[in-house]
């Protein structure tokens, strides 16, 4: 059973005890009469077929309360749409695909960027931006969910959890971040452990108790893919194209939305899906990839926030994330050895010490140039420029799925 503390910054909405998940989807599904909600999965074509996303597809079969399912395919030659196609048909929510390397969608893609628009680079980022617009084209949703499509561990109860606090019509939430435990025989989750958390204390035992550094730090699994929002918030929030689309989202919705509309909800017990590797020697691939993309994109952010960053800022946070991460190892070496768990102490000193170097290299990027790639253009100004783009996003996703 989880505990019940409010951090207060945001409202946590707990998981306590056993879920009547039927109670929960009949809810659902009165809410969705007033608030048609959507499902959105970005999917790479190498996770059509496999295990963890044939288990999804049966468990999403006995939803009934999903008004609209679209899934971004990212990665797909035809014999690959094909085989999308092939696999999603089998729900029948009936879902509608966007094959987002395809010649209808490149040409979207080059009509933005010839328009000053630009969708970002390809990417789960672009992958989501580009499905939540197709939420909007099609006009049948109230509001929208989001998850990922490698969850090992996926139930109806996740997405019920995910998508209740912002369908129930009284409880005034327009954004819902999920979080979860994820408990193998060790700890996982070692971005989230040994980067996020350690970073964001460090950078708050410098610059103070900054209301954005509060928010963030809130958040029990702030890259959890898993969130919800209420259709005005899709249209406001632009979203970065990179590794970033987690960390990038939370401080956009704080931009849009005032933080007691906001909430965060515990979907499971446990929760399990791929790992990326680590690798340490490679700047451009796995963790180290993305430890740099998350950094640099809370320093970009807190830039925006106005809080000043300079060298002699980020020469101290480097001994103040070492010694956050000290302690961290200390307190999950205790956890994991109180339930018996393993806990590979050399591992997650390479890994503190590979996130080190990416923090040195995401100060470095934003220090050279401190605005970075562009946010993807919030939908509310796409159709302010090309007033007709949604219906041609709309017509353009029909003929690929005829």
């Amino acid at each position: 059973m989880s505990d019940f503390y409010q951090t207060g910054a945001i409202a946590t909405l707990h998981r306590l005890g056993p879920t009547d998940l039927p109670r929960l989807e009949r809810e659902l599904g009165e809410f969705a009469e007033e608030t048609p909600i959507a499902l959105v999965l970005p999917c790479h074509i190498r996770e059509v077929g496999t295990k963890a996303l044939r288990h999804i597809a049966r468990e999403l079969k006995n939803v009934t309360y999903i008004k609209q399912i679209v899934v971004g395919i990212d990665g797909a030659n035809m014999r690959g749409w094909k085989k999308a196609r092939r696999f999603f048909s089998q729900l029948p929510q009936q879902p509608m695909l966007l094959w987002n390397d395809g010649p209808r969608m490149k040409n979207l893609f080059e009509k933005l960027e010839a328009a000053e628009l630009g969708a970002g680079q390809s990417g789960k980022g672009r992958n989501v931006w580009a499905c939540l617009g197709y939420v909007l084209a099609s006009e049948q949703a109230g509001m929208v969910a989001v998850h990922d499509c490698d969850i090992s561990t996926y139930n109806r109860e996740m997405l019920a959890r995910l998508c209740y606090p912002v369908a129930h019509p009284q409880l005034g939430f327009d954004f819902c971040k999920g979080y979860y435990a994820r408990v193998t025989d060790r700890l996982n989750g070692r971005a989230m452990r040994l980067l996020v958390t350690p970073l964001l204390r460090a950078l708050k035992s410098i610059v103070g108790q900054h209301p954005f550094l509060v928010y963030m730090d809130t958040f029990r699994y702030p890259l959890a893919g898993e969130f919800s929002m209420d259709l005005d918030v899709v249209r406001r929030v632009r979203i970065p194209s990179d590794w970033a689309l987690e960390v990038g989202m939370l401080a956009e919705v704080l931009r849009t939305c005032a933080p007691r509309a906001i909430c965060q909800s515990e979907l499971c017990e446990n929760y399990e899906h791929k790992h990326q590797e680590l690798s340490a020697r490679d700047p451009d691939r796995g963790l180290n990839k993305m430890a740099s993309d998350i950094a640099r994109s809370f320093f970009q952010r807190m830039a925006a926030e106005g809080i000043k960053l300079d060298a002699g800022l980020f020469d101290t946070l480097m001994s103040a994330y070492m010694r956050q991460a000290e302690d961290t190892l200390r307190f999950y070496n205790a956890d994991a050895t109180l339930n018996g768990l393993k806990y590979a102490r050399h591992e997650e000193e390479t890994a503190v010490a590979t996130f080190v170097r990416s923090i040195r290299s995401a100060t470095k990027g934003f220090l050279d140039d401190p605005l970075g790639e562009p946010l993807n253009s919030n939908w509310n100004r796409v159709g302010s420029a090309l007033p007709n783009f949604l219906d041609e996003f709309r017509e353009a996703v029909r003929l690929d799925n005829e």
